[in-house]
């Protein structure tokens, strides 16, 4: 892999470039799923090619190859390069670079288990027994469980002189019950909606998820919700369990701080950001109980969004986004972190495969734990308290949301007293953090991994990390999106 990097960067070099980098990328995946006692879906599949990005006559060129010959390598490069002729018709500046050093490094992320190792025939049996465990409760009209597991190795070599070899393994798994009575679906999910939960991890997640522990909970819960009460509206107090809290970190802080969304060049796929530029540093985001960064490092936690190096070859940094309720950064490029007058990208440009151009994306994006206890962040007269997230709205400029959950509970001095069914809330971004009134310490604290971040034309799909405790914000408004 690392002579077809060198062969491609020979390739451009010695056409004339200002800077240029290629990344040869060989992925493996298995996907694995079970629906009512039988296999849903079962399938493995493997890639590999390489992407050249070129800076020339002032503009970007890219082309890919999975020919990985030296003609195919050799079209390739003459591709990219006449791509970036090409866009000298368009243009209005040139493109610059914030400066990075020169790095080579071997880097793998730490598991325990090869899930690869692990026979699909295992696997199977893992996920039908927590389907027939799901389905014991009789009421239950549909059981689903999957796992996931992606190993993904990638060399980087740039006319910076980098050469970056990194490997990754990511796992992930999830089972949920449905249950449909009177025209009306309900649904439970463990351990999170869409997929579960994921993570840089091996196999060695599925054992500590103990999914089949949780299945009677679940399935029992899918079934009570027809009984429960209707979600009250109205303004109340409102407790968010971490699973739910990671996506609304994920759509009202995550996107809006992508600088390309600011900048513009986010446009046409799901709109832009109202963090313009002469917020940062301005801007009260949130309470001041609420301190958000955005860190691809090891030591953050095996996030999806964590690395070594990005896709520029730019190490992985921790950055403050929300620091005391101020705003205090975004999330950059080289390129974009020169055209705001930053000195150096912190680090946020990947792709989702040797085909792609890399773009920025988020990393782990958490909120940091607090200094509550659990029963200080219930420590309430009266509130709603919400788990899982069952769907989700927000505008094109991620100011307005709407989100619902699976799941409800109204709370009363305190304790948790009646079920709620079909949950919602909805508010403004900046008002919705600056009501954060308390947030559960570290030992409530879960990296969250979304696997199914989307973006870009053609759209690119992305793991991203998002970690939060539970915690409770004032007089949201309540109850809207589901009719009684």
């Amino acid at each position: 892999m690392k002579n077809w990097a060198l062969q491609a960067l020979d390739a451009v070099s010695r056409r004339g470039v200002a800077y240029a980098d290629v990344r040869v990328v060989e992925t493996r995946d298995r996907e694995i799923s079970t629906k009512n006692g039988k296999p849903g879906h079962v399938s493995s599949s493997e890639s590999l090619g390489l992407g050249i990005r070129v800076l020339a006559h002032g503009c970007w060129g890219f082309a890919a190859t999975d020919e990985l010959t030296r003609e195919g390598i050799d079209s390739a490069a003459a591709l990219a390069m006449e791509i970036a002729r090409a866009g000298t018709a368009a243009h209005k500046a040139d493109v610059i670079l914030a400066p990075e050093d020169k790095y080579e490094v071997v880097w793998v992320s730490p598991f325990g288990v090869d899930p690869f190792s692990i026979p699909i025939d295992q696997q199977l049996s893992t996920l039908l027994a927590v389907d027939t465990e799901l389905r014991r409760q009789k009421d239950v009209s549909l059981a689903e469980a999957s796992m996931h597991f992606e190993w993904r190795r990638q060399v980087f070599a740039s006319t910076l002189g980098s050469l970056i070899d990194q490997t990754r393994c990511v796992s992930g798994t999830g089972f949920s019950a449905l249950s449909y009575k009177d025209g009306e679906i309900q649904r439970r999910s463990y351990p999170n909606s869409f997929g579960g939960q994921y993570q840089v991890k091996g196999y060695e997640l599925i054992d500590e998820l103990k999914l089949l522990d949780h299945a009677p909970r679940v399935a029992e819960e899918a079934v009570a919700l027809h009984s429960a009460a209707q979600c009250p509206e109205g303004e109340f107090d409102l407790i968010l369990d971490s699973s739910q809290l990671g996506l609304q970190i994920h759509e009202s802080i995550g996107h809006p701080i992508e600088l390309d969304r600011v900048l513009g060049t986010e446009a046409n796929y799901a709109g832009m950001s109202f963090l313009t530029l002469d917020q940062l540093g301005r801007l009260r985001y949130g309470s001041d109980l609420v301190n958000v960064v955005c860190d691809a490092r090891l030591e953050h936690g095996p996030g999806l969004g964590t690395f070594a190096f990005d896709d520029e070859g730019v190490p992985a940094q921790g950055t403050d986004i929300i620091r005391h309720g101020e705003f205090a950064g975004y999330m950059t490029s080289r390129e974009t972190a020169a055209q705001v007058g930053q000195p150096r990208s912190n680090g946020c440009m990947r792709a989702d495969g040797w085909a792609r151009l890399p773009l920025i994306r988020m990393t782990n994006v958490s909120l940091q734990p607090g200094n509550q206890t659990l029963e200080e962040v219930f420590d309430v007269d009266h509130a709603i308290y919400m788990e899982t997230n069952r769907s989700w709205s927000i505008d094109d400029k991620r100011y307005n949301f709407q989100f619902g959950c699976e799941i409800g509970w109204e709370v009363r001095q305190g304790k948790r007293v009646r079920m709620l069914k079909n949950p919602s809330y909805s508010g403004i971004s900046t008002e919705f953090w600056n009501s954060c009134a308390a947030i559960a310490g570290r030992e409530h604290w879960t990296l969250w991994g979304v696997p199914n971040c989307g973006k870009g034309q053609p759209e690119q799909v992305m793991g991203t990390g998002h970690g939060a405790s539970p915690a409770r914000f004032g007089k949201v408004r309540i109850g809207s999106a589901y009719a009684g």
